[in-house]
C-alpha cells in the first residue's frame, strides 16, 4: 500500500501600508526598508538555499510602490547624501551627530530601541548596554539625556540597523560581521559603508523574487493596490452577514465602493505584470477578506484563486456541515457566484503554530512537529472515504512573526524546508500548480460564501468599534468631496490623478485594524495621526479646507492595554475565550 501523500502550499504575504506623507515626500514610520532589510530578504534566501520548495509569495503593490521609492532615495543619496526622506536614513547618513536639534535627538533615542528586546537587543551585548545607559539617565529625567553625545547617538543607530538585518546576510556579507565585532566607536565611513550595504540590498530585493518566478519555484501574486477592505468597500452590511449585530458606520455605504475596489484591482494587476513581466493567476485579498460580491468582482477581471481563512469556510458551510466535514480546508472550493474562481482557505492551527507558538520552540523540534502535523492529516485524508490528496494552504505575514524568533528564523526554516525537500509523501506545490494539474481533486461546492476575513472569520477587526465606525465616517465624507470635486471638473488631469492617488492610500484596511482600545497606545496614535493627516492632505489636494474634526484624534488606545499576540501586528484566526 502506498503511503499517504500530502499537498502543502506556502503562502507568504508581504505588506507594509504606505507611511509616506504625500504632501511632504517624508517616511513617517521606517517599516517598509527595515522590514525589506530583515525579513523579505531572508526570506527569499531561505528559498534560494533550498529550491525543491516550491511556495506562493503576495506583494502588495503599495509596499513595492515605497520599496522602489527608497531605492531612488539612496541612488540620489549618491549625490546629495542627506537628501532621503526617511528620517532615520538621514540621520544615519548624518556626518556630526553632536550637531543635532533637540527634536532629532529625541526622535533617535525614542526610534532606535524598537525591536523587540529579547531577539533583537539582548543578544548583543554592546547594543545592550546603550539601551542600559538610555535607560539609567532617563531615570534621573530629560535633563540628564543630555549628556549622551554624538558619539553615543552614531553607535545607536548604527547598531539599531545592524539589529534589523536579515540573519542570511549576516552570513553572506562580511562587513556586517565587521561592524558587529568591532562593537563600538562606528566612524562616518562605517555608516556609510552600511547605507551603502542597505541601498544594494534593497536594490538587489525584487529581481531575487523575479529569479525565482522564471526558475519555476515560486508564484509571485497580489493584493488590490492599496490593501482595502474590498467586502466593506462594496457593502458596508457585509459585516453582519458573520455579526448579524455588528453596529455600523453612520454612513450607510461607502460611495461609489464598487468601482473603487475595481481601480484597485486593475492597479494590482497591471503593477504586478510591469515588475514581475505577467499578470498574476490569483492573489491574496487583503486581511483575506472575502465576500461574494468581491469574488465575483475579482474573477471577472481575470482571477483564477483567492484564499482566505479557515473560519470563513466554517461559517459558509454552516455549524453542522463544518463539524462533519473537519478536513474541508484541505480541499479548494467555487462558488455559483464567481464563475472560474477557485477558492482555498488556510489551516489556522497550523499557520497559526508557526505565527504565535513555534518562536518559543527549538528550531528541530518545531520542524519535526510541524512535518508530524501534516502526516497526520494525510494518513485521516487516506482512511477517509473519498481518498483524496488533501491540500493544505499555510498561510500568514511573511515578515513580523520572525523577529520573535532566535536568529530570525534563520533554523527553524533551515530545518522545516531540509525536512520537507526530503520527505517521500510531503510536496510543496504553488496555486497554479493545483489548479493546472488534472489529478488534483474536483473543487467542492459552496452554496454560500459568508463573508469575512482570516481574523475571526468576520470583519470585526475593520469595523464595529465606535473608533473604527468614525473612522469609516469620516472617509465617506472625504470620498463625498471627492466625488463632488471631480466631477466639477475644477481641477487639471495632474491634479485630479494627484488626488486619486492620495484617496487610495486613505482606503489601506490597516488604518481601521489599529483603531479600539485594545491596542498599545504608542502604535494606536501613531497610524491615528498618519491616517488623518492622509485625509488632511486628500482635501487639500482637492482644493479645500481640512474639516476641523480631523485635528481630533479617531482612538488612542491603552497604556494598559495586553499587547494582543505581535504587540497587535498580527493576529491569531480564532478569537480568545474568556
Amino acid at each position: 500500500m502506498n503511503a499517504p501523500q500530502l499537498d502543502l502550499i506556502f503562502l507568504w504575504h508581504m505588506h507594509q501600508p504606505d507611511y509616506r506623507d504625500h504632501a511632504s515626500g517624508e517616511f513617517v514610520m521606517p517599516w517598509t526598508y527595515l522590514h525589506a532589510l530583515k525579513d523579505y530578504t531572508d526570506m527569499v534566501a531561505h528559498l534560494e538555499r533550498h529550491p525543491k520548495i516550491r511556495a506562493v509569495v503576495n506583494f502588495v503593490p503599495v509596499l513595492l510602490d515605497q520599496i522602489d521609492d527608497y531605492i531612488a532615495q539612496f541612488a540620489a543619496a549618491q549625490l546629495q547624501p542627506d537628501g532621503f526622506r526617511d528620517p532615520l536614513l538621514r540621520l544615519l547618513a548624518t556626518p556630526d551627530l553632536d550637531r543635532l536639534d533637540k527634536e532629532e535627538r529625541a526622535f533617535l533615542l525614542q526610534a532606535c530601541f524598537r525591536c523587540h528586546h529579547a531577539t533583537m537587543l539582548a543578544p548583543f551585548p554592546r547594543y545592550q548596554r546603550l539601551h542600559e545607559l538610555h535607560e539609567s539617565l532617563a531615570r534621573e529625567g530629560e535633563a540628564a539625556l543630555t549628556y549622551l553625545s554624538g558619539a553615543y547617538l552614531a553607535d545607536l543607530v548604527t547598531w539599531y540597523h545592524l539589529v534589523w538585518t536579515g540573519e542570511t546576510e549576516r552570513r553572506n556579507e562580511p562587513l556586517l560581521a565587521e561592524l558587529m565585532a568591532k562593537g563600538e566607536g562606528f566612524s562616518l565611513t562605517d555608516r556609510q559603508n552600511l547605507l551603502a550595504l542597505i541601498g544594494k540590498t534593497l536594490a538587489n530585493l525584487v529581481p531575487r523574487y523575479r529569479t525565482l518566478q522564471s526558475r519555476g519555484q515560486i508564484e509571485l501574486t497580489t493584493t488590490p493596490y492599496s490593501h482595502p477592505l474590498s467586502p466593506l468597500l462594496l457593502d458596508f452590511q457585509s459585516a453582519r452577514e458573520a455579526v448579524p449585530e455588528a453596529p455600523l458606520p453612520l454612513a450607510t455605504t461607502y460611495p461609489g465602493g464598487r468601482d473603487r475596489v475595481r481601480k484597485h484591482l486593475e492597479t494590482a494587476r497591471s503593477s504586478h505584470a510591469q515588475r514581475f513581466g505577467k499578470e498574476p493567476a490569483g492573489m491574496w485579498p487583503a486581511e483575506g477578506a472575502l465576500s461574494a460580491a468581491f469574488a465575483h468582482l475579482a474573477a471577472a477581471h481575470g482571477c483564477r484563486w483567492m484564499a482566505s481563512g479557515e473560519n470563513v469556510l466554517k461559517q459558509s458551510l454552516g455549524a453542522h456541515h463544518a463539524a462533519r466535514h473537519p478536513a474541508a480546508a484541505c480541499q479548494s472550493w467555487q462558488i455559483a457566484e464567481a464563475p472560474g474562481m477557485t477558492l482555498f482557505f488556510r489551516d489556522d492551527r497550523l499557520s497559526d503554530l508557526i505565527g504565535f507558538e513555534y518562536s518559543k520552540w527549538h528550531g528541530r523540534d518545531a520542524a519535526a512537529h510541524f512535518v508530524a502535523q501534516l502526516e497526520a492529516i494525510a494518513t485521516a485524508a487516506a482512511a477517509a472515504p473519498a481518498d483524496a490528496t488533501p491540500q493544505v494552504s499555510i498561510i500568514l505575514d511573511g515578515e513580523n512573526a520572525w523577529e520573535y524568533y532566535p536568529y530570525n528564523g534563520y533554523y527553524f526554516f533551515e530545518d522545516l524546508y531540509g525536512l520537507l525537500e526530503a520527505h517521500p509523501q510531503i510536496r510543496t506545490r504553488t496555486y497554479v500548480d493545483v489548479l493546472e494539474d488534472a489529478a488534483s481533486p474536483a473543487p467542492g461546492q459552496l452554496h454560500h460564501l459568508t463573508a469575512g476575513s482570516w481574523v475571526y472569520g468576520n470583519l470585526s477587526t475593520w469595523i464595529g468599534d465606535p473608533a473604527k465606525n468614525h473612522a469609516w465616517d469620516l472617509l465617506c465624507a472625504a470620498k463625498h468631496s471627492f466625488d463632488q470635486i471631480i466631477a466639477s471638473g475644477r481641477l487639471s488631469a495632474e491634479a485630479a490623478a494627484e488626488a486619486e492617488a492620495q484617496l487610495t492610500v486613505c482606503e489601506s484596511s490597516d488604518w481601521f485594524w489599529w483603531f479600539g482600545d485594545y491596542n498599545p497606545a504608542q502604535a494606536v496614535v501613531s497610524f491615528d495621526q498618519l491616517f488623518r493627516r492622509n485625509l488632511a492632505n486628500l482635501y487639500r489636494c482637492l482644493q479645500l479646507a481640512p474639516p476641523a474634526q480631523l485635528e481630533v484624534p479617531i482612538s488612542a488606545g491603552r497604556d494598559d492595554a495586553v499587547p494582543v499576540d505581535a504587540g497587535g501586528a498580527m493576529r491569531r484566526a480564532t478569537a480568545p475565550t474568556a
